[in-house]
């Protein structure tokens, strides 16, 4: 297989270097050999850097316009002193910066792009061109939703009486062109054009903000849009790829003195991985010596992966993390210096003898060639003790002088051709680390080479060289939060393995008993009659066969397995996980629609008058609204002993839904419930599989009587002759939307695995454990009517809350609002469906002919009765079954 040569795009076949003295007079030993199969770069790349710019843009922009919007008053008082300071000035001046600025805003920039025409740098002038019609566009469109349909804060904010009559003009339409050109062409990073350009800018914006021509928030806006629009429209076009040719390489290490023939890509280069931005390798042949090793970093290399580091950043806690933002040459240094540290320390790294700029956007590191391949590349033959010893040795020295690699994976660990380790790609480390961030390279590399040889051997050879107790210290970090993101991406997989295996058990156990069966029947013949006993005998008997099937096929994971090893040397290791996560995805979807829920319901207080809705209400229908939702309870309770054939005790089960409304104060809706009525059947002596497949068969009628509910009574609301509110077509409007929904869910491959991957996993063996409750008709009768009294109950409790207030809907219409929003409050990721709920119920309420008023009023007292107020004695009652050992 041919090793690739740099990407100059060049098509030259190598040639050997001639030989003799006329040769090299001819500088025939300066020929720079390219391979035919080198792949061309191509000629724009898109910048993950850009695309924040130009969200953190419209993020200042909403931020302007919001300080706009709200706080009038002090953008006013900005106005008066700046008008109260502008009389001071003196009117020559004035005039002179307006003019100055006027001609030299339009002769800078012109001067830049004949500049850069000159360059043959054609392709950026379009670039800026193309930003600044854009942000032309922009302008005059903010400039006409200004002056339409802005609310008069920001109208106010943004305009101003001109001098000469009129209104000033919201946004400068040539300010903002100019700023988006200039920061498209990249005149950021020529220091004197940029210096120019911003005073030119400055003393334009002086000028027109002492002469009355606009306003300083007029001046914010104009300037983010101008940015905003620019790095949104590098980021959609794409900036011309600035990495480094063949001739910048070889150009690059004759300048620190090297003599190169050829530079071509190492055997083992691999396409970036997600978490890596380890740079292009290459191995440089030199006119005299042994090759060497280059390391070239650009931009584009150094901002992969950069939003994962963002994200890493923030949701991990007690770990420093490396900047997400690091220049070329901070990058440089840092690897340089972890170079020169690990070696200082005794470990195995390669010697760095030279780094150099390769023009402003990439750099290279110079090392001595190792050779070799990664521990990756090597056969599971080829990884002996003495190599898993040798790599342990190496960090052994790391850590002897606090010094952690951060990522500790295969293709970091090479080894040479006598079968010495070294340990590469330091970039990611860290000098004076903290004792947490060692524990988790030793835990980094127990899962490594877990992955390759297995745990016993892994353990054992870490045993051997680091103790003990630095191995079981190292038990707390071993979970896969603190792991590479390559690593629990391999764990993900062998999980999947794992659970297929399982199903295929269960599945060759469930045939194997049925073929066993039919053969039973077939030689005893067909009974006159249907035979029941038999039939159950035979059900248990496949039930046990499967259990047993499944018990068989389960493993453990990989992580579980390498505690167990560690645990039979040291039995009394600390194994409970360390919590490092700061903040989960979860929680933070849950906080923003939390922060959108607060701001709802403070609107809504806000418009309406509760004091006086109060006093006026009706507390009689407010009791009954109080006795509906303790029913509801009670109707829960019977809904899940329903779907559990074996006996539950009705007092304990009343007192788990009781629980229940205190678990879904810090869960979604959608899940506390479940979860704790699995942990309640599983403690009432239900197996776990039963459990979950009990609950999940309560879901699934309690989904299919939700759905089937709301359509009843949708219909029965459409053929009302009230004019409030007209389901018909909301349902209608519904179905169809579930039908669209239908279609892409099942029209696109990966959404289509998805849902019926979760929706299997959610309902797995409720089909089995609805047919043993199908042979108890009173279970079942209690069930499903349990099931549709806690719809019931709702509704009334709604129903009753509106009549407090002094409003009247039909029952139809009550319950058609209440199902509709109480699915949207299921969906939302906050607790308890908080916001969510009453956003929805309000919105119904008002649609359905209920003044505000009165909507705000019941929706507070239904929440304040069925979500709010169970959350106490839920307290007490989740208590009480905890220590009995229900919970």
């Amino acid at each position: 297989m041919p090793a690739n040569s740099l990407g100059d795009g060049s098509t030259d076949a190598p040639e050997a270097p001639a030989e003799g003295p006329e040769a090299d007079d001819a500088g025939a030993a300066r020929i720079d050999p390219v391979a035919r199969d080198e792949p061309l770069l191509p000629a724009r790349v898109h910048r993950p850097v850009d695309l924040m710019r130009f969200v953190l843009g419209l993020l200042g922009i909403a931020v302007v316009l919001a300080i706009a919007g709200f706080a009038h008053a002090t953008t006013s008082g900005v106005e008066q002193d700046i008008a109260k300071g502008s009389t001071h000035a003196p009117q020559p001046l004035i005039t002179f910066a307006g003019l100055t600025a006027s001609v030299a805003v339009l002769i800078v920039p012109v001067a830049y792009a004949i500049e850069r025409l000159i360059k043959r740098d054609g392709l950026r002038i379009a670039d800026g061109v193309l930003a600044a019609v854009l942000a032309h566009g922009v302008s005059l469109a903010t400039d006409l939703w200004v002056s339409d349909a802005a609310p008069a804060a920001i109208r106010d904010a943004l305009t101003r009486d001109a001098p000469g009559g009129g209104l000033t003009d919201p946004v400068h339409g040539y300010l903002a062109p100019v700023i988006a050109y200039m920061t498209a062409v990249g005149m950021a990073r020529r220091p004197r054009w940029r210096v120019a350009l911003w005073c030119v800018l400055i003393l334009d914006a002086f000028a027109v903000l002492v002469g009355g021509y606009t306003t300083p928030f007029s001046i914010f806006v104009t300037v983010l849009i101008g940015w905003t629009v620019a790095y949104g429209t590098l980021y959609a076009v794409g900036s011309p790829n600035v990495r480094p040719t063949g001739q910048h390489l070889l150009a690059g290490l004759r300048r620190v003195g090297f003599a190169p023939l050829t530079a071509v890509r190492a055997e083992e280069e691999t396409p970036d991985t997600p978490d890596s931005d380890r740079g292009r390798r290459y191995t440089v042949t030199l006119e005299d010596g042994p090759p060497l090793d280059v390391t070239v970093v650009d931009r584009e290399q150094q901002a992969h992966g950069f939003f994962y580091r963002v994200w890493r950043r923030l949701q991990l806690r007690g770990i420093n993390q490396r900047r997400s933002l690091q220049s070329l040459r901070q990058a440089l240094e840092q690897e340089a210096l972890l170079a020169y540290a690990a070696i200082a320390a005794g470990a195995n790294a390669p010697k760095l003898i030279a780094t150099s700029e390769l023009g402003p956007d990439a750099v290279m590191l110079v090392y001595e060639h190792i050779g070799g391949h990664n521990l990756d590349a090597l056969s599971d033959d080829e990884i002996t003790n003495e190599l898993l010893h040798d790599a342990w040795k190496q960090v052994r020295a790391l850590q002897s002088r606090r010094i952690a690699h951060r990522r500790l994976v295969g293709e970091s660990l090479l080894v040479d051709r006598s079968g010495a380790v070294f340990v590469t790609d330091l970039r990611g480390g860290e000098i004076a680390a903290g004792d947490l961030v060692l524990r988790m390279d030793i835990a980094q590399l127990l899962t490594t080479l877990a992955l390759r040889v297995g745990p016993e051997r892994a353990v054992a050879s870490a045993l051997a060289v680091l103790g003990p107790d630095a191995v079981a210290d190292s038990l707390p970090l071993l979970q896969p939060i603190a792991l590479s993101r390559s690593t629990r991406a391999t764990l993900k997989h062998l999980a999947r393995d794992r659970a297929q295996r399982e199903r295929d058990a269960v599945l060759e156990a469930s045939k194997a008993t049925t073929a066993a069966r039919e053969e039973s029947e077939s030689s005893e013949g067909v009974p006159s009659r249907p035979d029941t006993k038999a039939e159950r005998r035979a059900e248990k008997a496949e039930k046990k066969a499967i259990e047993v099937a499944l018990d068989e096929a389960r493993e453990e994971d990989l992580l579980s397995r390498i505690r167990q090893e560690v645990l039979l040397i040291r039995p009394q290791a600390p194994v409970e996980p360390v919590r490092l996560e700061r903040i989960k995805p979860r929680t933070l979807v849950t906080f923003i629609a939390g922060a959108f829920a607060v701001y709802f319901l403070l609107t809504q207080l806000s418009a309406v008058p509760l004091t006086d809705a109060i006093a006026r209400a009706d507390w009689a229908w407010a009791l009954v609204a109080l006795l509906a939702s303790a029913l509801s309870q009670v109707a829960a309770a019977c809904a899940l002993a329903g779907f559990v054939p074996e006996r539950l005790s009705p007092g304990r089960t009343v007192l788990a839904q009781v629980a229940g409304s205190f678990v879904k104060l810090v869960a979604p809706a959608a899940v506390g419930g479940v979860a704790l009525n699995t942990r309640y059947l599983q403690k009432s002596g239900v197996r776990p599989g039963l459990a979950v497949a009990s609950v999940g068969a309560s879901q699934l009628v309690g989904l299919g009587s939700h759905i089937t509910l709301l359509m009843i009574f949708g219909y029965i609301t459409g053929t009302e002759k009230t004019p409030s509110l007209s389901p018909s077509r909301t349902v209608m409007a519904g179905l169809l939307t579930v039908g669209v929904l239908a279609l892409v869910v099942t029209a696109i491959p990966s959404l289509r695995k998805f849902v019926s991957t979760r929706v299997r996993s959610l309902f797995a063996g409720v089909v089995p454990r609805m047919l043993d409750v199908l042979q108890q008709p009173m279970k079942l009768a209690t069930g499903i009517g349990g099931t549709l009294m806690v719809t019931v109950t709702y509704v009334v409790c709604l129903d009753a809350s509106v009549r407090a207030f002094g409003g009247s809907l039909s029952y139809s219409s009550i319950a058609v609002v209440f199902l509709a929003g109480n699915a949207l409050g299921s969906a939302a990721p906050t607790p308890g469906g908080v916001g969510a709920v009453e956003a929805a119920l309000t919105a119904g309420l008002v649609l359905a002919g209920l003044p505000n008023e009165i909507a705000t009023p019941a929706v507070l007292l239904h929440r304040l009765l069925t979500f709010w107020l169970p959350v106490l004695p839920g307290w007490l009652a989740f208590g009480h079954l905890t220590r009995k050992g229900a919970l």
